[in-house]
């Protein structure tokens, strides 16, 4: 069954992602379809079993996101791929992201236990636990699924009122962006909502900080600065001035690029910081390789029992070696001296953000995968380009190379999530770390399929194509660096100083960093939904009933994710096929500017808030 899902919602992120621009995230969905099969079934232990089912369907949201985020790039630059080098890409990188994290699986699983929030893995356990347990957990989180996936519903597919809620939909705050570029957004969505209560007031508010300091100081000091002037730093063609650009076209220019280096520098920091953890860990590795026997394995216990570590490094050292064959005969590079410096690339960059990316995952939810993998196609095409490699083969080998990478961290972030349901569920990760690898392999071959299809379909280029944003993205990235030109290094810079300062200050750098790479209107639900959470988890002196309080919450909260999860999926088919023409005139902006949708959407957001409240606060010690 897990398999099958993977085969499912492979194909349908894959299509939807590439039409729709995003790729949503496949554990909840499959999470819930497992409960009601097994539940259908009687099936006896079923809340171990709908663990892994999950566990191998979440394979294809990573694998995916690693796909669709630069492979489709080389179709943008008007070249060609094959499936093989697709399906190559998608599984090495895959493979490789499991292998370089089971390592580090006790660290943040076990020895990390509730200093980190794993809000994406809180909800799908709240998922998985009250499909088996019933109850009133089970009552409240259908009753939040419904409420949010509902509401999310309405929203996606017919715009009964705007999704994203800015200050322009005010004359004033309308002139404030257009002269001083300052504008706050904020995402009406429930799934959104719940995932910011779950992250919690703590790094909600670190994340929203850093988004603070772009959207309200920096975009507006780029217009003072720069603002009569055209800046092009990569060499795009960008022919307007920064100040004839809008808040979001500054940001999307120039702003987030600070992010990337911020994100960059503060993974590196981290790695540094957590070089004890990386040493310790390969020194598990060496110990139990130089011991003879399995004694040391089998001895662990049950829930603790990871593959043979035996196991990891030979499988390692077998994909390395397939992904220097890969890069060498598999018409990625010219050469044997440009595949070991591909190798090396791959093995450095995918090793050490491993950490970073589960780092990520465990504290918002969201992988930054998409920031890093541009970090790795810069390094990639300096490399290449002093290799001699250039030009239009240079830039194919850069996206095989950065879509590897991509895959790797990806199911890296992903599968810290599926161990962590694990460990809270009380599942053997050895058979997680197992079924992965069938998981991974299944979803590159149906990635690199659909992605093949889809090209000779609709394309990637002109009328009518496919969106692909994040592929749009790195081919701008790539393409003046293998032609000549150069990369904002000057906004990496800034990043960096930043990430460094923080890290001075003792402020989490990672977590800042995201909130300035991350849109601000995706940032903003998450301090309130960490308001609500501090807010019911305090209203009163019995520490028990407040954080009986904060559990229900998180149940709701968790309905919401997983209502707006599965609801997604809905709404982006149907908006596909053209059933949001009900009522699409009415999120249309009037002779104000403004439209009625979006001068609404405080209203029904303002009621979902009043609702997580008043439901957690009615919980009593009884």
């Amino acid at each position: 069954m897990g398999l099958l899902m993977t085969v499912l919602f492979s194909a349908a992120a894959a299509y939807l992602g590439l039409k729709v621009g995003q790729v949503f995230e496949a554990a909840i969905p499959i999470a819930i379809i497992a409960v009601g099969v097994t539940g259908i079934l009687r099936k006896n232990d079923a809340l171990a079993q709908n663990v892994i089912i999950q566990s191998i369907g979440a394979c294809s949201g990573v694998i995916v996101a690693g796909a669709v985020f630069t492979l489709p790039a080389i179709y943008i630059l008007g070249l060609e791929v094959s499936f093989w080098q697709m399906f190559l890409s998608s599984l090495l990188g895959g493979v490789l992201g499991i292998l370089f994290l089971i390592p580090f699986r006790k660290y943040f699983v076990q020895e990390m236990h509730g200093k980190y929030p794993f809000p994406e893995a809180t909800a799908t356990t709240q998922v998985l636990v009250s499909g088996e347990g019933g109850g009133q957990s089970a009552r409240t989180l259908v009753a939040a699924g419904l409420i949010g996936g509902l509401y999310d519903f309405v929203v996606a597919t017919f715009g009964a009122w705007a999704e994203t809620l800015s200050t322009t939909v005010m004359h004033w705050g309308q002139v404030v962006a257009d002269k001083a570029k300052i504008v706050l957004k904020l995402n009406t969505g429930a799934a959104v909502l719940g995932l910011g209560y779950i992250v919690g007031l703590k790094y909600a508010f670190i994340i929203c900080c850093g988004s603070f300091l772009v959207w309200l100081v920096i975009i507006p000091l780029m217009n003072l600065i720069w603002g009569g002037q055209v800046i092009d730093l990569m060499g795009t063609g960008i022919s307007s001035a920064v100040g004839a650009m809008s808040p979001e076209q500054i940001f999307k220019e120039y702003a987030r690029h600070i992010g990337i280096g911020g994100i960059a520098v503060a993974g590196i920091i981290g790695i540094i910081k957590s070089a004890g953890v990386i040493k310790s860990a390969v020194g598990l590795a060496a110990g139990e390789f130089r011991r003879k026997g399995e004694g040391g394995a089998a001895s662990a216990e049950r829930t603790q029992e990871d593959m043979p570590m035996k196991s990891v490094i030979f499988g390692i050292i077998i994909a390395l070696l397939a992904v220097f064959a890969f890069f060498a005969f598999g018409g990625v590079v010219n050469n044997v001296w440009q595949a070991l410096l591909a190798l090396a690339i791959v093995t450095v960059v995918s090793f050490l953000f491993t950490t970073v990316a589960a780092n990520a995952i465990a504290i918002v939810g969201t992988n930054p995968v998409s920031g890093m993998t541009i970090m790795t196609l810069i390094i990639t095409a300096l490399v290449l380009v002093a290799a001699g490699l250039k030009g239009n083969a240079g830039m194919v080998a850069a996206m095989v190379i950065g879509g590897v990478v991509c895959t790797a961290l990806s199911t890296a972030g992903g599968l810290i999530t599926d161990f962590k349901i694990g460990y809270w569920a009380g599942t053997t990760p050895r058979k997680q770390e197992v079924w992965k690898f069938a998981g991974v392999a299944v979803a590159a071959a149906t990635v690199g399929g659909v992605m093949l299809v889809l090209d000779k379909t609709y394309g990637f280029t002109g009328e009518g194509a496919l969106v692909a944003p994040q592929a749009n993205a790195m081919a701008a990235v790539i393409q003046p660096m293998m032609n000549g030109g150069s990369a904002p290094w000057l906004l990496y810079g800034i990043g960096a100083v930043i990430a460094v300062l923080l890290t001075v200050l003792k402020i989490p750098a990672l977590a800042f960093c995201l909130g300035m790479f991350i849109p601000i209107d995706l940032n903003l639900p998450l301090l309130v939904g960490g308001a609500i959470s501090w807010y019911v988890s305090t209203r009163s002196k019995d520490a028990a009933l407040n954080n009986e309080r904060r559990e229900k919450g998180t149940l709701i909260a968790s309905g919401f994710i997983a209502g707006g999860a599965l609801m997604g999926v809905v709404s982006a088919i149907l908006k596909f096929a053209g059933a949001d023409w009900f009522l699409s005139g009415w999120n249309e902006a009037g002779a104000s500017g403004a439209a009625p949708a979006e001068m609404l959407a405080i209203v029904p957001f303002l009621a979902i808030c009043a609702y997580m409240i008043v439901s957690s606060l009615k919980k009593s010690r009884k």
